[in-house]
């Protein structure tokens, strides 16, 4: 298994429905991906400019394969991207026999 997380950071506060709509919109496209195990998107209550990505993977190929279709193409690049920050932490989950494939 290949978990990520990916924080969001809107550059302008008023872009954060924008960017909340777009990853609802992204939601069951991703899930129906191949090798898509979790797809989640969270919206921070204590900062609203803070958006928390959660990703769970059958392996680091099928997420880079994740990248060249339609949820990132057609929703992440154009509309979410260009409205925030972002970082990306391909993780080891803690506690658990290691599950990583890379």
């Amino acid at each position: 298994m290949f978990p990520l997380i990916v924080t969001l950071q809107v550059k302008e506060p008023a872009e954060a429905p924008a960017v909340a709509a777009a990853l609802v919109r992204m939601r069951p496209m991703c899930l129906a991906e191949p090798g898509c195990l979790l797809w989640e998107a969270y919206h921070s209550q204590a900062d609203a400019s803070q958006f928390v990505l959660v990703e769970h993977w059958e392996s680091r190929g099928h997420w880079e394969s994740h990248g060249k279709l339609a949820a990132i193409q057609e929703i992440y690049l154009p509309e979410v991207l260009p409205r925030v920050h972002r970082a990306a932490h391909p993780c080891d989950r803690l506690g658990r026999e290691a599950e990583r494939d890379d």
